[in-house]
């Protein structure tokens, strides 16, 4: 997902910084026959497109005990279609839903979850975000509630406990004050601003109950919490009790304070849920100088996760003088060096290491600890998505490093999975969550792929000359720099994992990397990473901004989707194979652009109006359709529509062919050929409109995220996170005033494209994130 405040370098995203300097080799080099520039590859492309794929079946392309045989695609199931007609693209700021359909807005930034807290005024007056909705609403997951109003019944429909994460607040932090941040450039930051930015950030807990038939939050409910970024949190696992985990909170390395920037996420099949620490680097401060004062492990650590000295930390919380001198709920951002210990307990030069994991929650147990689950991993977490539970055999959870040039992990649980277990609690996330194996992905060429270990009984990882790692703890606390030395591929900012629950089949969105086959460096001064087969696509693409210039983008900007499936449909296995099910791309060229040629070589899925799409960020099944449901998280092809969702009827892992891209001049790495590169991949059966279609629009400036269902699949819960959050790049630049507007998006409170006006202000209202339930007017099924 798109978003985080100020990087060390101005201007550029941390999911657009690449942090990853490791020389591992690309899919070419791993097939063994590097690919080359057409004139090179003119006369061999068919004989590897052949070696490649060619006329063997999937099945068939193992070779001998290194190289195991890939499962073959499991019997397509009966054909449907998607119900509902295309939603076109749209630029108003207004949610879009088909006819049929209605969107009824729930639980939006700001809404009082407990009774003795006022309604959010939506002025910039409001605090208490500890008993508030917090902001930018995103992964979510429907735990239903039993009648019995205490225990978990996963069939239940009419009430149910909804975990939904509050990623971030960049971008619409100054709709939270009356007149935006203060002080946010220099000086002493206020501490009540700067409390409220930190409730803001987290997860949210409610009941969703009936009143006269119709879902909404229920209040008061024991069960509404929030959980933000200063709820008291244990860690388990490798870390618990480190010398990487001491600090001045926790001196014996086994608690901290908060999770944040939380992203996607996850549950478990013993019923608790998943929230994943993404862009969490960002929010530290590091003094300049402070590489001085630290060994050179911690300073390859440091810049492997791109948290570099002189770090301000996003929202400046260190510079908050609280009026409790005993406090350290703001020092606590300081991750630099600054006391005499020898081992970070009189400091805070470690907190950094408490955050970047997969973190645990019981819902239905609200004074439970939230437990940071560390063999996992530490990277900017996605989600953590779990394989299809199989009595006596282990678990794997798959999860993205939502950054350029970054990896695919799964996450082997040692326990076998005993159904017995299906209610227990934290208690059996001690059993399956700390203790396993992590692994990171390996594409091959050929449409193969292996998980590489990620602990020291791997060689590769032992042995690493650009880190020395002591344990198993420092293997998971730097999985990325592990997963360099173990040899995995580097890949276009993997975010989103879904497992299919027909087959088991895995989906993984590649949003984008605009530095792929791109001439030169990264804007880190990192080498571009060249085409591969599992990232095949580099092109130039036209947009127009809203001043009217034209400018050009280019690389994979349009991202795409990996589907993998594991050998034997065992999720313990270590070898794969993989295609990729969808290209992400406009159905026609942009003017001046070769319409032919982009049809060929950049539109390979045969989008059209009904369903071009770019920048794939969320995915997620339907287990009572079988859709799979894609969000956009996009700011590439918003010259033409707001950001969307998606769904699509898949077909099976292999139920495509071959196809050789011949990529556009420009994407050579020696920028004196004007040639193409091409490119041979694995790709996925075309849909038909029929298969795969538009179902909504988002308001201005708003990205389409979370995803939730109730199981009879006629409540389907999306989350709309930041409309207007590009008012203070182009209104407020402009010399409009604020807080008066206008603003790039006046949504929920406007009532545009839903059933009612939400909260205060009407057409002039702040914008807010929210989460919307979409029922169909016949009481159906969504979407068929």
């Amino acid at each position: 997902m798109l978003k985080d405040c100020p990087p060390p370098l101005p201007g550029i995203d941390p999911d657009d910084r690449e942090n990853n300097t490791s020389g591992n080799a690309g899919l070419n080099e791993v097939m063994g026959a590097r690919l080359h520039r057409r004139h090179i590859l003119k006369g061999g492309l068919g004989a590897l497109t052949a070696a490649a794929f060619g006329t063997v079946s999937l099945a068939a392309c193992g070779g001998g005990d290194d190289d195991p045989a890939a499962p073959a695609p499991a019997p397509a199931p009966a054909a449907k279609v998607l119900g509902f007609p295309a939603v076109a693209k749209d630029l108003a700021d207004q949610l879009v839903v088909p006819a049929g359909y209605a969107a009824t807005v729930i639980y939006a930034t700001g809404d009082s979850i407990d009774p003795v807290v006022g309604d959010y005024r939506n002025d910039g007056s409001d605090d208490t975000f500890s008993r508030r909705s917090g902001d930018h609403h995103d992964g979510m997951h429907w735990f239903g509630l039993a009648a019995d109003g205490v225990s978990r019944d996963p069939a239940a429909t009419d009430r149910a406990l909804l975990c939904m994460n509050h990623e971030n607040i960049a971008g619409t932090v100054q709709y939270m004050h009356p007149a935006g941040q203060t002080n946010i450039a220099s000086g002493a930051r206020p501490e009540a601003e700067a409390i409220k930015e930190i409730e803001a950030h987290g997860v949210s807990v409610i009941e969703l109950g009936r009143t006269a038939g119709k879902l909404g939050v229920k209040k008061p409910s024991a069960f509404n919490r929030r959980i933000t970024a200063s709820t008291p949190m244990d860690l388990s696992g490798p870390l618990r009790g480190h010398a990487l985990a001491k600090t001045r909170y926790s001196p014996a390395g086994v608690a901290t304070r908060g999770t944040i920037n939380n992203c996607a996420s996850g549950y478990t099949p013993w019923g608790t849920y998943l929230t994943c620490e993404e862009n969490w680097a960002g929010y530290f401060r590091r003094a300049a100088g402070d590489d001085a004062l630290r060994t050179a492990k911690e300073v390859t650590a440091f810049r492997r996760v791109g948290l570099t000295q002189g770090a301000s930390g996003n929202n400046r919380w260190t510079s908050v003088v609280p009026a409790d001198p005993a406090s350290t709920e703001f020092a606590r951002w300081d991750a630099s060096r600054s006391g005499a210990s020898a081992d970070g307990s009189d400091d805070f030069r470690n907190v950094a290491n408490t955050f970047g994991w997969a973190v645990e929650i019981d819902p239905f147990d609200p004074l439970s600890a939230p437990r940071k689950r560390t063999a996992l991993g530490r990277f900017a977490h996605e989600g953590a998505w779990p394989s299809l539970p199989v009595a006596g055999k282990p678990l794997a959870f798959y999860m993205g490093d939502d950054s350029r040039g970054e990896y695919v992990y799964k996450f082997v649980t040692a326990a076998a999975w005993n159904a017995a277990d299906a209610n227990g609690g934290l208690a059996a996330g001690n059993k399956y969550l700390d203790a396993g194996t992590l692994y990171a992905a390996k594409f091959n060429a050929d449409g193969t792929g292996s998980w590489v270990k990620l602990d020291l009984t791997n060689a590769a990882v032992a042995g690493y000359a650009g880190y020395a790692f002591a344990d198993l703890a420092d293997v998971v606390a730097n999985a990325r720099i592990a997963a360099d030395a173990a040899g995995a591929t580097k890949m276009d900012r993997p975010e989103w994992t879904a497992v299919n629950p027909a087959n088991g089949e895995v989906y993984i969105t590649m949003t984008e990397n605009p530095d792929r086959g791109n001439v030169g460096s990264s804007s880190n001064n990192n080498p571009n990473p060249p085409l591969d087969a599992a990232n095949p696509r580099y092109w130039l693409d036209k947009k127009t901004q809203n001043s009217g210039a034209v400018v050009n983008q280019k690389g994979n900007i349009n991202g795409h989707i990996v589907r993998l499936r594991e050998t034997g449909d065992d999720a313990a296995a270590t070898t794969f194979a993989w295609d990729i099910f969808l290209f992400g791309a406009q159905a026609v060229a942009d003017a001046g652009l070769d319409d032919v040629n982009y049809q060929k070589n950049v539109n390979l899925s045969g989008l059209t109006a009904s369903n071009d799409l770019s920048k794939p960020d969320g995915c997620w099944f339907s287990r009572a359709t079988g859709i799979l449901w894609i969000e956009t998280d996009d700011n590439t092809f918003t010259d033409v529509t707001n950001c969307m969702l998606l769904a699509a009827l898949p077909g099976t892992m292999g139920d495509g062919a071959a196809v050789t891209i011949d990529n556009l001049a420009g994407g050579s790495p020696d920028a004196t050929v004007a040639t193409t590169v091409s490119v041979t991949t694995k790709m996925g059966k075309k849909l038909a409109d029929t298969q795969f279609r538009r179902f909504l629009t988002a308001p201005k400036g708003a990205e389409v995220t979370g995803l939730a269902e109730s199981p009879d699949g006629k409540a389907l819960f999306i989350n709309i996170q930041h409309p207007g959050e590009n008012t203070g790049n182009a209104t407020l630049a402009a010399g409009t005033a604020f807080p008066a507007g206008p603003f790039e998006s006046n949504w929920p409170g406007n009532g545009r494209g839903i059933a009612a006006a939400y909260g205060p202000g009407g057409a002039a209202a702040r914008p807010r994130s929210a989460t919307v339930m979409i029922t169909k007017n016949d009481g159906g099924v969504i979407g068929l």
